[in-house]
């Protein structure tokens, strides 16, 4: 299924196939498209830092969204649904109509980040997001600690920090192998490492959701003499 839609470009032509997308229209603010520097006479701010900043803005509207959606009464409906469905479903919540709506959700901010990625590119072909991606993605999540925006957000860092580490330190490790060690492998065996270590000593994650409520006080001995 996964080809035929990449490949396909007729009748009905979506994602123009394997060619993708070319010359996508740059995000514009204020009438100003981010594809071009932005002078501000006692700055010039390029392209780049104006995406960057952009993104910066979308994050902490994100996270702060999502910190008030878990505090809410759907995110509330949603733990329950995730701790025991079965009790969830006994307690009334609807839990077919709010699956659909975290899956609905998701899949907006997604979207919102798809659309960002591929105006700041300029172009988007199915090789632009391989499975490396969504292994990223769950390495994130499973690494930071499941349940715990700010576990996932710590998970997201270290592993977007990953690249940056490697390129100190891959030049080195090349020179020990007489440059049979390709980077990418490199990458990927240090996250398979982290995600083992994760599961064997850390099986929530670094920074895992706190536990919900407390223990019920134990009755004292002859309370009730």
């Amino acid at each position: 299924i996964r080809v035929f839609l990449n490949n396909l470009d007729q009748p009905v032509n979506l994602t123009n196939g394997p060619k993708g997308l070319g010359t996508i229209d740059p995000v514009t603010v204020f009438g100003h498209p981010l594809s071009r520097r932005l002078d501000l006479g006692f700055v010039e701010l390029p392209s780049v830092t104006l995406y960057y900043y952009l993104f910066l803005l979308l994050v902490v509207v994100a996270v702060v969204f999502s910190h008030r959606l878990e505090t809410s009464r759907i995110g509330r409906a949603w733990m329950a649904i995730r701790e025991d469905e079965i009790a969830a479903r006994a307690m009334g919540i609807d839990t077919r109509n709010l699956k659909l709506l975290a899956f609905g959700m998701g899949a907006t901010l997604g979207g919102v980040s798809g659309t960002l990625f591929a105006s700041f590119q300029g172009f988007v072909s199915p090789e632009s997001f391989s499975l490396m991606e969504s292994v990223m993605i769950v390495a994130m999540v499973v690494l930071g600690g499941l349940g715990h925006l700010p576990g996932v957000i710590l998970g997201a860092v270290l592993l977007s920090a990953l690249p940056e580490v490697l390129r100190y330190t891959v030049g080195p490790l090349m020179a020990l192998t007489d440059g049979r060690l390709d980077p990418a492998i490199l990458r990927q065996l240090l996250i398979a490492l982290a995600m083992i270590l994760v599961m064997l000593w850390r099986p929530r994650g670094l920074w895992p959701s706190p536990e919900h409520g407390s223990p019920a006080a134990s009755p004292r001995k002859g309370a009730g003499a």
